[in-house]
């Protein structure tokens, strides 16, 4: 079996963003059960229920580990952890931030992209992962291999991570526009054991003909739900960019794109303070529930 335990369904800044007077935010701060808050994306995959993969480290790591018994030590020996591995699909702020509460000497290995990787090594704060105890492994874009633990000890998974539409990290972008690509700066992944298979994008500039193949027929999906519409940010008066400058496609134009593609479980994933689908009694989430599609939150549950 395949377990997954969404950590953070929420975008960069969380729900509600610390800075956001928004509506949903002020709904979400007064404690409506139909707005519930969520951290930051970051996912935990197992095959056995006692080692977990991370997908993506968010800056609320420390607190979703802490909400989440199966991340807790067990009651021997002192220091251990049942989390073995974490694996990146890209490396923008809030995925890899959280790799920074993981510093305490515990053996894992680290899994991401080679231009990933490469922009851990440029930036030293991330030397206080010791490289005695953590081990940094490239993952082969289209072809699958099995995840080991810190100490080489396969998980029982299978990751095929392959590329999807992107851009750089924002931290990384020049002057302008850096356009999109597709080189491994963002990715998706499909994580299986047993046979059974999620895709896990947290980020997609847009459909491409490769992506559709890949999903059709898929068992589920997690998938791209940072903004509604592409000009919701420019619309709300929250920044300049549309969402898909941003490197993320909308809601709207992911339902219809999928429509054909017969996947059985649609899950948003990683949803941006400003999207009303956030909101349980939302016009907009009844558009999604209507169109089979659920929006993902924190604690959420997926066995497979």
């Amino acid at each position: 079996m395949l377990r997954a335990i969404v950590l953070g369904a929420g975008a960069g800044g969380g729900f509600p963003q610390w800075n956001s007077a928004g509506p949903g935010c002020q709904r979400a701060r007064t404690g409506d059960p139909r707005a519930k808050p969520r951290s930051q994306a970051s996912l935990a995959v197992s095959a056995d229920g006692e080692r977990w993969l991370l997908v993506n480290a968010s800056p609320d790591l420390r607190a979703q580990i802490a909400a989440t018994p199966a991340l807790h030590p067990r009651p021997e020996p002192l220091r251990n952890s049942p989390i073995a591995a974490v694996a990146l699909t890209g490396a923008e702020v809030d995925t890899i931030a959280g790799l920074l509460n993981l510093r305490e000497r515990q053996a894992f290995r680290l899994y991401g992209a080679a231009p990933s990787l490469a922009l851990l090594d440029e930036n030293p704060i991330f030397r206080a992962l010791n490289p005695d105890f953590v081990t940094r492994e490239a993952m082969p874009l289209g072809t699958p291999f099995a995840p080991c633990d810190g100490h080489g000890a396969p998980l029982g998974l299978t990751i095929e991570a392959y590329p999807v539409p992107g851009k750089v990290p924002l931290f990384a972008e020049g002057a302008g526009d850096p356009g999109l690509c597709e080189d491994g700066e963002a990715l998706g992944l499909a994580i299986s054991a047993g046979g059974a298979v999620l895709h896990y994008i947290p980020g997609c500039a847009m459909m491409t003909d490769a992506l559709r193949q890949r999903l059709m027929g898929a068992a589920c999906v997690m998938f791209d739900g940072t903004l509604f519409t592409d000009d919701e940010m420019i619309l709300a008066g929250a920044g300049p960019k549309t969402g898909r400058r941003m490197g993320h496609m909308s809601m709207v134009d992911t339902v219809q794109e999928f429509a054909a593609l017969g996947v059985a479980r649609r899950i948003f994933i990683h949803i941006n303070n400003t999207n009303p689908a956030l909101l349980d009694d939302s016009p907009e989430r009844a558009q999604l529930a209507a169109a089979g599609w659920e929006v993902a939150e924190d604690r959420m549950e997926i066995s497979l």
